[in-house]
């Protein structure tokens, strides 16, 4: 398992887990980012910067932080 973060760029993965409090992941759930969720990363900035992610037809852009508490395995 390794971070959203450290996933390389156009790869796929599926949510493992999510190490954060009730607030984060229920934030996370409305924006349906789940364990079991399989998505892919399309880019992440350089400096902390945003993370964007894709499951389905949809593309979500998620902060730095967060996107470091998510858990996912490679596909």
């Amino acid at each position: 398992m390794i971070s959203l973060n450290d996933l390389p760029v156009g790869k796929k993965a599926t949510i493992t887990a999510i190490s954060g409090g009730y607030g984060l992941i229920r934030k996370l759930d409305i924006l349906g980012i789940r364990p079991g969720k399989e998505i892919t990363k399309i880019s992440s900035q350089w400096m902390k910067g945003p993370v964007i992610i894709r499951w389905g037809n949809t593309d979500i852009a998620i902060g730095y932080g967060m996107a470091h508490k998510i858990m996912v395995e490679v596909k």
